[in-house]
């Protein structure tokens, strides 16, 4: 397997904050690699890394082998993709297709006929003489898209570019972007917190949290074996079965996950489980169903052309004992995500909300900070200091708040 981009034990530190943390993985050459995982978990930071936007603190990024920490970003066989598009408003579609070739020299007639090859690429053909503003959304995608590729670059960096995108259309964006990395055949490497997104498009997916990589493998892989806690609730819907449970449902008594469209009801008596039906909702093919066991919330997704139960009602649950994903290792049964804690507090909300209020809160450096709010801050919140330990050196801006209870730099609440 030739390599497009590889991380040896690679870490990013914005002063406390590991961003990035001893993070080591291979992209094979011609692969659509996406990096998942919430905000503040690293991704981010990997992508800039690869760019040449960041440095790392310690280890190696080598693109095609070679080492890229003294490249600049302009000379490394990449482009970047980002969210917000970043198109100039002032010059037509065609000639912002065309920028990066003109910044290389390239003559009118031949970067012109470059972006117009491009858009064709990505069906825009007739709208190389229109402004940005006279495109949709979706359109206005495809143009930061072809302008990233008229380059030719052997990777394609994608910076959660559907983002700002409607439903519909990011579906549809989905579909057109995995065509255009087979036909192109080269390497994109895509973040993004999506999980629809990530398991419709990649070949491989890497599952960041805390500035770590807690589960690399395939689409299915990471959906129907989840490794962790983490990984089972923040990749779709899943139930985690304490050792008890799993006892009384004839199981080996460990911690397990299984998920929600794996499990079925039956009549009282007729399952692993009896439950009492805590509520039902009506999510278009499915019905979502919630049933209270002996205090642990189980959903189950049933389809929606058959009778839902009705909340109150005694069921049984069933499912495959090979669909159970089993924990053996005490920590990877540990603290979830919080998005997971949503459907299990559905049942005892007032206790859930007691248990928060008992936990500690989590550092707030850990999470994004987006550089163009930071901006907006006053000046008056910045001070001028001098370099640690010198009362003469070089001054720079900081902020006056803190995080966490002691004062950071500016760059430590940028990582995502």
């Amino acid at each position: 397997m030739t390599k497009a981009v590889e991380f040896e034990h690679v870490s990013r530190h914005f002063g406390e904050v590991r961003a990035v943390d001893d993070v080591s993985v291979a992209i094979a050459e011609g692969s659509f690699f996406a990096m998942l995982g919430p905000s503040g978990s690293g991704k981010t930071t990997c992508l800039r890394l690869i760019s040449g936007f960041e440095r790392p603190s310690a280890g190696h990024v080598r693109i095609f082998g070679a080492n890229s920490e003294t490249l600049p970003p302009n000379r490394r066989p990449g482009n970047t993709v980002f969210q917000d598009y970043a198109l100039f408003p002032h010059l037509n579609v065609r000639d912002n297709v065309a920028y990066g070739l003109m910044v290389q020299g390239t003559g009118k007639a031949q970067r012109h006929a470059a972006a117009d090859e491009m858009l064709a690429l990505v069906k825009l053909d007739a709208y190389g003489d229109r402004k940005p503003a006279q495109l949709s959304g979706g359109q206005r995608q495809r143009v930061a898209l072809a302008r990233a590729l008229v380059n030719r670059p052997k990777v394609l960096l994608l910076d959660e570019p559907l983002g700002a995108l409607d439903l519909k259309l990011r579906e549809a964006m989905q579909v057109e972007l995995k065509a255009l990395q087979r036909s192109l055949g080269i390497t994109f490497v895509f973040v993004t917190h999506d999980q629809g997104e990530a398991l419709s498009m990649a070949d491989q997916v890497a599952v960041f949290n805390e500035g770590k990589i807690v589960q690399l493998g395939s689409p299915e892989d990471i959906y129907q074996r989840p490794r962790t806690r983490f990984v089972a609730d923040f990749v779709g819907s899943a139930n985690v079965l304490p050792p008890a449970l799993c006892a009384r449902a004839g199981g080996p008594e460990s911690w397990a996950s299984l998920r929600a469209e794996a499990v079925g009801l039956a009549a009282a008596g007729q399952g692993r489980l009896d439950g009492t039906v805590a509520s039902v909702r009506y999510m278009g093919p499915v019905n979502r169903v919630v049933v209270d066991v002996r205090g642990n919330a189980i959903t189950a997704d049933l389809p929606a052309l058959g009778a839902a139960p009705g909340v109150g009602e005694t069921v049984a649950l069933t499912w495959d004992a090979a669909r159970c994903t089993r924990w053996t290792r005490a920590e990877d049964a540990g603290a979830s995500h919080p998005f997971g804690q949503i459907v299990r507090s559905v049942l005892a909300p007032s206790a859930a909300a007691a248990g928060a209020a008992a936990r500690p809160a989590a550092p707030v450096a850990r999470w994004s900070m987006s550089g163009r709010w930071w901006r907006c801050l006053s000046r008056a919140s910045f001070r001028s200091t001098s370099s640690p330990g010198s009362s003469t050196g070089p001054s720079r801006s900081r902020p006056t708040a803190s995080c966490s209870g002691r004062r950071i730099s500016t760059s430590s609440c940028a990582p995502r």
